[in-house]
């Protein structure tokens, strides 16, 4: 994280601070402020050096009144049951904002993953899904790739959990990669939906997309697909991008007059979105300090990588132009930041609407799973453009006929779901 403050403790006040807005009754609030159940188990690995190696890996339920546990699986060094916890409340506020018929899980593992060969990966990946399986299943909690895994390290995962219940189940995981049971659009979903919203938030403000300029946090998956699209869906333009740099272990932001040129970058950045300054400085790119996005005369921001990068003392150099936050990572601005955003004027596109394309998409694949019939990309990318657009009109008729800030009023209308669910199933 790129701010002191424990994410779970974020992700709480946030929640204490929507139940109090919706007065609440006890009761919900002490069920949904922890999770249901988390477990955090070791993970012994041959390396291939003959040596045994233990990983400690996480995995969280937050709640499943709406269906299903639903989250991605991040494979991190500085991994925290904290943060697992944290991701796992959100993604209960996600899919219930989206208003697709699953909960809020969420797993992990202490690692880089950088410094794993393939084969480490995947026995470090099966012997994950052997600790976890018990409480993993298409009707029970369904992971999905997040920071530091991939489509093949699902794969690596449905395999192993296939072979222990002795039956093929792709439904298990989703994220797969589209010969192993994946869905179409699914690569592009996330950043996809981030613009989705971007869009409805420039019809609302009466903006011309094609005269907008962004800058995103972050070139991994997420990132990449949003420059992509805005540049695409809205005839905007990216002004920077920054990432995070393995070798130096620092970030950086990497500029150009006229736009990035996203599929440009995409040639030259790993797998881990790290992006390799020499080929892009001989391509003119300009590249300074990572926080340097942040500053930017653009009229949107898309921090779309980790959580904590605008925090109380870094949003004093967001510059006056900015009109729209649009958080493609989960939990990118801390309370204190929030509050000077909200002063300022800024519309907010909070995390748990503004990418949750990605799960949407992860949803449409377990249906195709479940349906063992695929639908063409075309097909997915329209029923996840509608999704996504009803989604943010929903919260944004919530914030106008209430007077809310946009994440009290996604709060609200996420929470109210999950509780009417508690409610109808007796829970409370």
């Amino acid at each position: 994280m790129a701010t002191d403050m424990n994410p779970f403790e974020m992700a709480q006040q946030q929640f204490d601070r929507a139940a109090e807005q919706l007065d609440l009754e006890q009761s919900v609030r002490d069920m949904l402020r922890w999770p249901m159940r988390e477990m955090r188990f070791q993970i012994p690995v041959r390396m291939d050096d003959g040596r045994i190696q233990v990983f400690f890996g996480y995995r969280v339920m937050h709640n499943d009144a709406r269906g299903p546990a639903k989250g991605g699986i991040r494979f991190h060094p500085r991994e925290t049951l904290d943060t697992v916890r944290a991701l796992a409340t959100w993604m209960t506020w996600k899919t219930a904002v989206a208003d697709i018929p699953l909960g809020g899980g969420k797993g992990g593992v202490v690692v880089d993953p950088s410094t794993l060969s393939p084969s480490e990966k995947e026995r470090l990946c099966r012997e994950w899904m052997d600790a976890a399986w018990k409480m993993l299943g298409p009707r029970t909690d369904v992971p999905a790739p997040d920071v530091g895994t991939t489509p093949q390290m699902m794969v690596w995962m449905m395999d192993e959990y296939s072979k222990l219940v002795g039956q093929y189940t792709p439904g298990v995981i989703t994220g797969k990669p589209v010969h192993a049971g994946g869905s179409l659009g699914r690569t592009a979903a996330t950043g996809f939906g981030v613009v989705v919203t971007i869009r409805e938030a420039m019809k609302h403000f009466g903006m011309d997309p094609k005269n907008t300029v962004a800058a995103i946090h972050g070139f991994g998956n997420v990132a990449q697909y949003a420059a992509i699209t805005y540049i695409e869906m809205l005839g905007g333009k990216i002004g920077a991008v920054s990432c995070w740099d393995r070798e130096d272990k620092t970030s950086y932001t990497f500029s150009r007059e006229d736009g990035i040129d996203p599929y440009f970058l995409q040639k030259i950045t790993d797998e881990y979105g790290t992006i390799n300054k020499a080929q892009a400085r001989e391509a003119g790119y300009q590249i300074e300090d990572g926080s340097a996005w942040l500053a930017k005369p653009v009229d949107v921001l898309i921090p779309a990588a980790i959580e904590g990068v605008i925090t109380g003392e870094s949003v004093k150099t967001v510059h006056p132009k900015v009109k729209i936050v649009a958080e493609g990572a989960n939990g990118p601005t801390t309370p204190e930041a929030d509050a000077v955003l909200k002063e300022r004027g800024i519309f907010v596109i909070p995390d748990f609407l503004a990418n949750a394309g990605g799960v949407t998409c992860s949803y449409f694949e377990q249906v195709q799973n479940d349906m063992n019939y695929y639908w063409p990309q075309e097909e997915v990318l329209a029923k996840l453009d509608q999704k996504m657009a009803v989604a943010f009109n929903g919260v944004l008729d919530k914030a106008l006929k209430h007077d809310l800030y946009m994440r009290d009023a996604a709060y609200r209308v996420a929470i109210k779901r999950v509780e009417w669910a508690m409610r109808l199933r007796g829970w409370v």
